[in-house]
């Protein structure tokens, strides 16, 4: 994802401030994606997954677990593979994410 000078306006530099996008994930728009750029996963929370009527079964096992934002263990239900398309035509892009689904509240 690039930005450009449009994209700035109102923001005073240098920030801090949260990056939120909206994606479409396969034919479902997510308004609230929050870019963490210190994260190592993409989390798909359990209440977004079940809205996009994916079944569970296309989740494939993991045997591992993440440390949440409050430094509980979470232990992902799987992982699973989705269209993800960012922006407009023509600069549009689709890409294929990789998502660890997990069954803990979002922040």
């Amino acid at each position: 994802i690039s930005f450009s000078e449009v994209d700035y306006e109102g923001v005073h530099l240098p920030h801090d401030d949260p990056v939120v996008v909206t994606l479409q994930v396969e034919l479902f728009t997510m308004k609230r994606m929050l870019i963490d750029s210190g994260s190592s996963v993409d989390i798909l929370y359990k209440h977004a997954f079940d809205q996009l009527r994916i079944s569970t079964d296309q989740l494939r096992p993991l045997k591992t677990s993440l440390v949440g934002f409050s430094g509980e263990m979470v232990h992902p239900l799987g992982s699973i593979d989705l269209s993800a398309v960012a922006c407009t035509a023509p600069r549009q892009t689709q890409v294929q994410m990789m998502f660890l689904v997990v069954d803990t509240p979002s922040p």
